[in-house]
């Protein structure tokens, strides 16, 4: 087991799609608790340029517990580690249930990268 590498707390959201009193549908989040997990650096950036607001997409795996029901789509957000939020691209169980794997994407601003 990793547990006693996994430094961070992160509040765990799912998105969930409910329909409105118009017809329509929405989305909205729903808060799941808290998981454990340790972000590792960065293994890649994109720079995109989107409305006139200059950034990047960093990608960053993120280990959590065998057990943790984390899925692609869901949101993981590190509060005390200055309240970044991580988009869940994709999770990869390995070979032996020791840990779980995440690949997650982070917004950065050009003003975060200074």
């Amino acid at each position: 087991m990793i547990d006693h590498l996994l430094n961070v707390s992160l509040t765990h959201r799912r998105p969930v799609t409910v329909r409105d009193s118009g017809g329509g549908q929405s989305t909205t989040w729903l808060p799941l608790g808290t998981v454990r997990g340790r972000v590792s650096q960065p293994t890649s950036s994109v720079e995109r340029e989107e409305a006139d607001q200059h950034g990047a997409d960093l990608t960053y795996p993120v280990y959590l517990g065998p057990r943790a029901d984390v899925r692609r789509g869901d949101e993981l957000l590190d509060v005390v580690g200055g309240g970044r939020m991580f988009e869940v691209l994709a999770v990869y169980p390995p070979s032996q249930p020791i840990y779980l794997r995440a690949d997650c994407r982070l917004r950065q601003s050009e003003e975060e990268g200074l």
